[in-house]
């Protein structure tokens, strides 16, 4: 594939990965999945090694840069920085003013593309079934948890980073949501905001070395046990469907720093409870429609690169 075609469709997975992020309960992770970039990604991070750091140390910085798939980290984090600063406000406000819609196009999205994840195992056996229970109630449960009263110590705060960026590259789980079960979401905007050097530099710490070896492990699973890894990640979009459900009460706020009570903790109902709880319109006709929505566009994407492995 030429840089002109490879590249630009990099960038728009970025792009994707980065609305992703910006929607609390799906994880970049599962756009990387979805869009077939998983693998490469984990591949690419992993790759920061001592052999690159003895790349570095001696200047030789087209080696370093070609070791760690430079080209493609860097055209995904630009989709990805791109997205969260010129879409993310966008997306918050669909979320906001049409909640329901937006639910239940990722609800779709998620839900064939599980179903697009599971058909790359070649083999199933009692231990890939096992691999795709486990990732299923994972995500579940963490999903249903409630958040915790934790310390403010530095170390919690590094573990903090590491948890937060292992749920970002996970699909299925949202960085920011396991943040707040951890009672360190708010933490941690504010330490940005008051530009807090020793809580921020400390929870980058954490991010990295989490995200270092976090890969590490990941890649080991899918180059050695490669079809009960790919269910476990599969399991973790499934459980993850619960978070996504599109009709929510509200059961639990919570103060932000703005003194701004904002929802903490939700229930999932029928529409029609939705209806007598609420008085809302539940939309379901439109929930349908954007489901269906979700699983065509990954069912083109689908076909479409089916289409292109062929002619290449």
């Amino acid at each position: 594939m030429s840089w002109l075609k490879k590249y630009p469709v990099i960038y728009l997975k970025g792009i994707a990965m980065g609305i992703a992020d910006a929607i609390p309960g799906v994880s970049g992770g599962t756009i990387a999945l979805i869009a077939g970039i998983y693998e490469q990604l984990i591949d690419s991070i992993k790759a920061f090694d001592i052999t690159a750091i003895k790349y570095l140390r001696k200047f030789q910085i087209r080696d370093f840069w070609r070791y760690v798939n430079g080209n493609f980290l860097l055209t995904l984090v630009l989709g990805i920085a791109t997205s969260l600063v010129t879409l993310s406000h966008f997306v918050t406000f669909l979320l906001r003013e049409y909640p329901i819609q937006i639910w239940s196009f990722f609800f779709g999205l998620i839900i064939i593309s599980s179903a697009v994840v599971l058909r790359r195992i070649n083999k199933w056996n009692p231990g890939v079934i096992i691999s795709l229970l486990i990732g299923v109630a994972a995500a579940f449960l963490i999903t249903k948890a409630t958040p915790a009263q934790t310390p403010n110590e530095l170390w919690f705060i590094f573990i903090s980073g590491s948890i937060a960026i292992i749920a970002m590259i996970l699909p299925g789980i949202s960085g920011a949501f396991l943040l707040l079960l951890l009672g360190k979401y708010e933490y941690v905007y504010l330490a940005l905001r008051d530009l807090n050097l020793a809580i921020i530099g400390v929870f980058i710490a954490g991010a990295i070395t989490g995200l270092l070896s976090f890969s590490r492990a990941i890649s080991w699973l899918l180059k050695n046990y490669h079809n009960s890894a790919i269910a476990l990640l599969s399991g973790f979009m499934i459980g993850s469907l619960n978070k996504i459900w599109p009709w929510k009460i509200i059961t639990l706020f919570r103060e932000n720093s703005e003194g701004e009570q904002i929802p903490l903790l939700e229930k999932n109902v029928l529409p029609a409870q939705y209806f007598q709880e609420t008085g809302n319109d539940p939309f379901i006709f439109q929930a349908i429609l954007f489901v269906a929505v979700g699983i065509f566009i990954v069912v083109l994407l689908e076909k479409i690169s089916i289409s292109r492995n062929k002619s290449t």
